[in-house]
């Protein structure tokens, strides 16, 4: 892989999860942008600098040893790039403070350099965040490749933070520089509710609580909606996992179908799992259940689980694949007993079927609509 060399390190970088021959970085040319940009600045020694949606830690790992320095995002697999890059440059893990997008860090900060995310809710609940955070004078410095900076993240800037100024593009990168003004103090229009009355499938209303970052946070995705019909009932006291569990819905359905059942929901999101313990608690009390932010099953005891349910995802942040997707089934794979099985749904196009079939002796499908199928996926 190639090295990072901005102004102030010369970096080896991997991306999470890693994958063989990968033909991406864990950077890019906004990274070095606002590096370059801060550099030529001058960075105070001792500055308190936040970084946001720090993708997979380059700039955390840049600023690690020339400022005091905390990160926030809403990715696991981000948070676990960061800390291994770390300890591949020989940085200090103590280095740089990381906050999952679920908690506020706390300013004030003179220093702001953000990575604009693929979801501007998220931008917009963060830069609400800053009210009240920022110390006098502070920078704020927005940054993304210029297919993925839309015009709204500059207005969104604009409205929380201050007058914004855009800069020439360099490598196809633009700067979005924000001078902190006087602004009231904002109300968040997160998290956002939605509420199903369907009671052929859950038996009475169910309304879900969406925090910022969550897949569909207005309303039922329609992957989710084809499964739902369909999930596995009679399940007595099997133990069931979520794998990507955004707001729960899976999980919380399956669960009021089968009151025996143990739960365990996972998510690489720390919003999505901040959705999930919300809408248990909501909908069925103080029945027990494990959840964590995690890299998928990766940290799930072998043969430890007789059902998965999972919607995989077919992208990671602006990148469209299915690697997330096999990674997956290759977890649940790990994690089920003999004759254990993995459920899913998925677009017709993507051919899950015949991938599940590389790793599963039986391979079924359940159901099906025009644009997605439900398959099940017995282990041997």
């Amino acid at each position: 892989m190639p090295l990072f060399v901005p102004p102030f390190a010369s970096l080896d970088l991997l991306r999470q999860p890693t994958q063989r021959d990968d033909p991406l970085q864990a950077f890019d040319a906004a990274d070095e942008y606002l590096l370059t940009h801060l550099h030529a600045q001058g960075l105070t020694p001792g500055s308190r600098v936040l970084l946001l949606n720090d993708s997979f830690g380059a700039l955390g790992c840049a600023l690690a040893t020339h400022a005091r320095v905390v990160s926030s995002g809403d990715s696991f697999l981000g948070a676990l790039a960061l800390q291994k890059n770390l300890a591949r440059n020989g940085l200090a893990l103590e280095a740089v403070e990381f906050v999952p997008a679920s908690a506020v860090p706390a300013g004030p900060f003179d220093v702001v350099l953000i990575r604009v995310p693929k979801t501007l809710a998220l931008l917009e609940e963060q830069l609400i965040r800053l009210h009240g955070q920022l110390a006098p004078g502070a920078q704020v410095i927005a940054a993304g490749m210029l297919k993925h900076l839309p015009r709204a993240a500059g207005e969104l800037l604009e409205r929380y933070i201050g007058p914004v100024q855009a800069s020439l593009a360099v490598k196809k990168a633009r700067l979005l520089l924000c001078t902190p003004a006087a602004r009231p103090q904002p109300v968040s229009p997160y998290p956002s509710r939605y509420t199903l009355n369907e009671p052929a499938l859950l038996g009475r209303p169910l309304t879900l609580l969406n925090q910022a970052n969550v897949f569909c946070r207005e309303g039922l995705d329609i992957g989710t909606r084809a499964f739902l019909p369909f999930l596995p009932s009679g399940l007595g006291r099997a133990r069931v996992a979520d794998l990507g569990c955004g707001n729960g819905v899976l999980a919380i359905a399956s669960a009021l179908a089968n009151p025996e059942a143990e739960y365990t929901l996972v998510d690489e999101s720390f919003m999505a799992v901040q959705s999930a313990q919300d809408n248990w608690r909501a909908a069925l009390g103080e029945r027990p259940v494990q959840m964590r932010a995690a890299d998928g099953l990766a940290g799930q005891p072998p043969a430890s689980l007789e059902v998965v349910l999972c919607n995989p995802p077919f992208h990671q942040q602006q990148v469209v694949g299915d690697f997330l997707a096999w990674r997956m089934f290759q977890q649940a794979h790990a994690a089920l007993v003999p004759g254990g099985a993995l459920w899913i749904v998925g677009n017709r196009h993507l051919g899950y079927h015949a991938k599940l079939k590389r790793l599963f002796r039986e391979v079924s499908q359940i159901g099906a609509t025009p644009k997605f199928v439900i398959l099940r996926a017995r282990k041997g």
